[in-house]
């Protein structure tokens, strides 16, 4: 499912529990066992319910259990393949999204939290849900390029041809990034202070050419040049607070694995050249029967190759 079709079913969801907000559902999570293994990662009952209950929520018809089952193995070997190609979702990431999703059916982060726990999906099964979307197509976007999935020069040709001639131009940034580094066994005590301390710093930016000297005598502080990015290129967890940020500013501080980093906007421009033709021309046609065909063909080689033991 794609992360447009999650929209439509949540504005079915935020519908269809307009009159059911009163009625609990017990915790399903008094006697989980494992029911399937696959490619070494747990596939509990207590998932399986929780699945069927969502599908319930959609008005899914059918074999409600033998479809949760199918959907939670399914996600189970995407996640496997999310974590051979090393994607990483950050919670933020997952948190804006859960958010927007409140937002799109009117309802409040509090109120979708109600409704999900109420239905007996829980928040935490549609976070991963939600997460294990957005891995899923960051893959599909992976195996797209690596199969030399974009528009043609002939195909950018024609589609100017249509458009009168004229290239479709999009804004270049130059950014740099500053990362306050946090290892992994020390975010708990340190993660706060590291933090106000990325603010502080990102407080003095005033241009890329002096963060270097910023930064010197602070410890473990990376200043790295990401060069020239377009718009259509830019990271999707950025890609908002870089857009509302002037030539000269930072983005806010955000929290990530690494630690707590900000991106300062060095400079931009508008550029219309060819690969800013293709890269518009790609991200606007956006196909959607093309990407559930690559996605039905990737799974169906994972599927191949994938370990599922029943218990």
């Amino acid at each position: 499912m794609t992360i447009k079709g999650v929209r439509q079913l949540l504005t079915a969801i935020a519908f269809a529990f307009v009159a059911t907000t009163t009625s609990l559902v017990p915790d399903l999570a008094q006697a989980s066992q494992i029911k399937y293994v696959v490619n070494g990662i747990p596939v509990t009952d207590y998932d399986i319910a929780k699945r069927s209950a969502f599908l319930r929520l959609q008005r899914r018809s059918g074999k409600i259990k033998e479809l949760a089952t199918q959907e939670m193995i399914d996600q189970a070997i995407r996640a496997g393949e999310i974590k051979r190609l090393r994607i990483n979702i950050p919670d933020a990431a997952v948190s804006q999204s859960y958010a927007n999703f409140a937002k799109s059916n009117r309802l409040s982060t509090r109120q979708m939290d109600q409704i999900l726990g109420q239905s007996g999906v829980t928040k935490k099964h549609f976070r991963e849900f939600i997460r294990a979307q957005m891995g899923w197509s960051q893959a599909l976007g992976a195996r797209a390029r690596a199969e030399g999935g974009v528009l043609s020069e002939q195909d950018v040709v024609q589609r100017m041809l249509q458009d009168g001639g004229k290239k479709p131009t999009a804004t270049e940034y130059m950014l740099q990034q500053v990362i306050f580094v946090v290892p992994s066994a020390e975010r708990k005590s340190k993660l706060n202070r590291r933090k106000k301390e990325a603010q502080a710093m990102r407080n003095r930016f005033s241009g890329c050419d002096t963060t270097r000297q910023f930064a010197k005598g602070l410890i473990d502080v990376t200043v790295r040049d990401l060069g020239r990015v377009l718009e259509p290129e830019l990271p999707p967890n950025w890609e908002k607070s870089i857009k509302a940020s002037k030539p000269g500013t930072a983005t806010k501080v955000q929290i990530t694995d690494r630690g707590a980093e900000f991106i300062g906007i060095c400079s931009t421009r508008e550029v219309n050249d060819d690969r800013v033709a293709q890269m518009v021309f790609q991200s606007e046609s956006a196909p959607n029967e093309a990407a559930e065909k690559l996605s039905d063909k990737y799974m169906a080689e994972l599927k191949e190759r994938a370990r599922i033991t029943k218990r």
